[in-house]
């Protein structure tokens, strides 16, 4: 299989465990540009609005503004999405690029979200892109490695340590 059909996915409840571990993978020196996050976004429930500076730098962005302006600075690629069905919905890493590609090239695979055609378009079957967009709805964190056998198989065992409430692998 290619690079990009390699996954582990983990879902996190909270932002504390999400950072948790995208810090345990960047300290265990994991290449921070093959990994990806996506969250909801509560901006609304402080009435503060994202800001960005030319370094795609968060700067304030509701009561979890420091989780992502702190990933922002880790994660390569960064963006803002409104998501029909999902809502609003904050993206790092190569998954960005992904979901662009899916909105650019008008890539819905069988009735798929934009996100899931972009997780679909890794390699990850539809009946996981359910859950992991049940997740996203209920206020959780999902966390993407992704890269070669080797590099997904070192981020499950970091991945499995951070005591995830999901972690599966996809080839």
């Amino acid at each position: 299989m290619t690079m990009k059909n390699n996954s582990i996915v983990a879902i996190y409840p909270s932002h504390s465990g999400a950072e948790a571990a995208v810090k345990q993978l960047q300290a265990a020196g994991f290449d921070m540009k093959k990994l990806s996050i996506v969250g909801r976004d509560y901006h609304t429930d402080e009435h503060v609005v994202g800001y960005y500076n030319a370094g795609d730098r968060m700067m304030a962005w509701g009561k979890t503004g420091a989780f992502w302006g702190g990933l922002w600075g880790l994660l390569f690629g960064s963006a803002f999405f409104w998501i029909p069905g999902l809502g609003p919905l904050l993206v790092a890493g190569p998954l960005v690029g992904w979901i662009v590609g899916a909105l650019e090239g008008a890539a819905v695979v069988g009735g798929l979200s934009v996100l899931g055609a972009a997780l679909f378009s890794f390699g990850i079957p539809q009946d996981s892109i359910v859950q992991y967009e049940t997740a996203l709805k209920t206020g959780k964190y999902v966390l993407i490695a992704h890269g070669s056998l080797d590099d997904t198989g070192k981020a499950k065992a970091l991945l499995a340590g951070t005591h995830p409430e999901v972690l599966t692998q996809h080839q």
